[in-house]
Order: C-alpha cells, then sequence, then structure tokens
C-alpha cells in the first residue's frame, strides 16, 4: 500500500510544530478526520487539498512526492521554486507572496534574506535579458532606424555604468574616436561615457573638442551643460542648453535640465514656467501620459512657490 502522501502529512504538520487537533482545527475538520488521513485509512476530499498545501507551506504535487520538505512559509517555498528554474513566471507569485508577508508584518529575519534573493536573481536575470535585447537592437543598424539605434546604445552604455563597466563604455567610445570617426553621435557617446563615469573633467574636456568639430549639434550642448553643471560652471550650463534649445527648441532635455537646474538653486519660478511649456508641448504632440506625470512634478514645483 502505497503510504507516500498520509505519511507526508504527518511530517509535514510535524516540520510546521502543529499537533492534529491545530491542523484540524485550522482546516475546519475533526482531529479524528486528520488522524484517518495521516493513517491512511481514509484520503481528504481533492477539494481540501489547496488548503492543506497552503497550511504546510507546499504544492499540491509536494503532497504526493517521496521527498519533499514543508518550508517556513509558502512564500519561501514558491521561492525555492524560482530559485530553482530562474524562470520569471516563477519569480511573480514568490514575490506576491513575500510581499504579502511584508503588508501583515509577518516577516522573518529569513524571510527578508530570501526575498532579497529572489530579487538579486531576478536582478541578474534582467540584466542579461536587457542587455541582449540591446545588442539586438543595435545589430538592426543605423540605416533601420537612426535616432532609435543612438539611443539603444547610450541605454547600453547607461546600464553598463550601472553595473560596474564604466571603462568599457569608455575605452570602446574612444576607440571609435581614435579610429577617425567623424559622427557627431560618436563624439556624444564617448562624453556620455565619461559622464555616466562620474568623469566630469574628462566630459567637458572631449565637449570642448566636438563642439568646435560639430557646432550645430544640439544634443552636443545637452551633455555638456550637464558636466558644467555637475562642474559648478553654472552659467556656462546655462549657456550650453540655450544653445541647444537655439538649434533646436523643442529639445526636451535642454528644458529638463533647466528644469532641474532652477529646482536645485530654489527659483521655483523659473522652473514651473519652463514645467509648463514642457507639458504644453508633450500634449500638442500627443504624448498625453508623459504629460499627466510631468503635471505631478509641475504641481510640486507649484506647491514650493505658494510656501
Amino acid at each position: 500500500m502505497n503510504t507516500v502522501f498520509s505519511d507526508n502529512l504527518k511530517k509535514f504538520r510535524q516540520q510546521k510544530n502543529l499537533t492534529q487537533e491545530q491542523a484540524a482545527e485550522i482546516l475546519n475538520v475533526s482531529a479524528h478526520t486528520v488522524s484517518r488521513w495521516e493513517c491512511n485509512i481514509t484520503l481528504p476530499d481533492v477539494t481540501m487539498l489547496p488548503k492543506i498545501a497552503k497550511l504546510y507551506c507546499v504544492t499540491i504535487d509536494d503532497l504526493f512526492k517521496e521527498t519533499s520538505t514543508a518550508y517556513e512559509n509558502y512564500a519561501q517555498r514558491l521561492a525555492a521554486v524560482y530559485e530553482a528554474t530562474r524562470e520569471p513566471e516563477d519569480f511573480i507569485p514568490a514575490d506576491l507572496e513575500f510581499k504579502k508577508l511584508l503588508d501583515n508584518g509577518r516577516c522573518s529575519a529569513d524571510d527578508f534574506r530570501m526575498y532579497g534573493i529572489l530579487h538579486q536573481y531576478m536582478m541578474q536575470y534582467c540584466i542579461y535579458r536587457a542587455i541582449d535585447l540591446f545588442d539586438r537592437g543595435i545589430k538592426c543598424g543605423k540605416e533601420t532606424a537612426e535616432d532609435i539605434f543612438w539611443r539603444t546604445k547610450h541605454q547600453k552604455m547607461l546600464l553598463y555604468s550601472q553595473i560596474g563597466k564604466s571603462q568599457e563604455n569608455i575605452d570602446s567610445a574612444l576607440r571609435i574616436i581614435e579610429n577617425g570617426s567623424q559622427d557627431p553621435e560618436d563624439w556624444i557617446c564617448l562624453i556620455a561615457a565619461y559622464r555616466y563615469a562620474g568623469e566630469e573633467e574628462k566630459a567637458y574636456e572631449w565637449f570642448i573638442k566636438a563642439i568646435r568639430k560639430f557646432p550645430d549639434k544640439a544634443a552636443l550642448y545637452i551633455y555638456g551643460g550637464d558636466a558644467c553643471k555637475k562642474l559648478g560652471r553654472y552659467e556656462e550650463a546655462l549657456s550650453c542648453w540655450n544653445k541647444a534649445l537655439e538649434i533646436d527648441s523643442s529639445f526636451y532635455d535642454a528644458k529638463y535640465s533647466k528644469i532641474s537646474y532652477y529646482e536645485e538653486i530654489g527659483d521655483y519660478e523659473a522652473a514651473y514656467k519652463i514645467w509648463c511649456e514642457v507639458i504644453k508641448g508633450l500634449r500638442e504632440s500627443g504624448y498625453h501620459i508623459e504629460a499627466a506625470a510631468d503635471e505631478k512634478q509641475a504641481r510640486a514645483c507649484l506647491d514650493k512657490i505658494r510656501k
């Protein structure tokens, strides 16, 4: 006679430090019923299996396996599943279960550890996945959509800087320039690489070289202005951003940089005025979601004016 199921019921109950009476009360059955299940005299109704599995922090399948272990809680059980598969679809249910523990204030020290590991593994997956997708986008080439190509390249560079690969960004971008590139976007990539690495002086140095070659490239002045701001050259930063807008008045990045600067120095009226310009432009261009998000920032700025 196969007693795996009944043996597991007893083992899981004991691992959870529950008496038959306590398990019976939670499952809303009699202690006698629990005893009969564990002695393999009767089987629970199939509708009871999800409740039993949840009580013992296992899956229904675990109830029938010869080598199954009860976990401290169901969240840890799902975390173990994700740890074994590393599949994103297994991350989601585990994440939801841990969120329930957090919301109810029932997270143990081990839960925090396991929840951290869960996100650590997911972070690794997301990083590798993002790099792969960026590479595939870049591989499509400039001919397909030049603007998307450069935006994708910059996004990959930003990710590299966030995971400690800033020097790879710099080396790659510098190599292209040293090979004689006359594409201003390659020069922008080098400036961005230094900026992402926190090397503002080098970014500024290459910005000056770049505008001598490409004086009408608006994006250059954005990166140059941002570098100037970091270096405390505020008037020069404003001059750069204004130059970018002079070349291309619809360049939102320059406006966002100016907003950030004005808010940092406490000139909320100047910042709010630009917020309104940006929001109006976004709405006229049909970017209503982006406009709504910026409206929240603008309201926060307005509240500071009114104080």
